[in-house]
């Protein structure tokens, strides 16, 4: 898996070009993502491991595997991670819209862990 992982990390599509140039070094909030990474049985787009945030930016395929993605999101929702979902275009075509439900899912979960 995690060959897997780093060959995913080498050969990123545009949208997830896009959306690590926004997360990557502490950009967030102060926040530490990583990308391609394993969780379980699955490598996630991307992920906060604090405040257990992960990211999924879905291209086309995605509308054929509806099913696949649901019982991945419960399964790392089982976890404890609140999953996100944003399509290629949403991020290619939007990306301070996508950034800011990013942003507050990130500040609604840090309320979440003071109260």
């Amino acid at each position: 898996m995690k060959e897997l992982a780093r060959s995913l990390r080498k050969n990123q599509t545009d949208a997830e070009r896009v959306m690590w140039q926004q997360l990557r070094n502490w950009l967030l909030l102060g926040c530490k993502f990583r990308r391609q990474q394993v969780i379980g049985q699955f490598i996630v787009d991307f992920v906060c491991l604090e405040p257990k945030l992960v990211i999924e930016i879905d291209g086309g395929q995605h509308a054929d595997q509806q099913q696949y993605d649901q019982s991945r999101s419960h399964y790392l929702q089982q976890l404890g991670y609140r999953v996100l979902r944003f399509w290629n275009h949403e991020v290619l075509q939007d990306t301070p819209a996508v950034m800011e439900a990013i942003h507050l899912t990130m500040l609604e979960l840090k309320e979440a862990v003071k109260a």
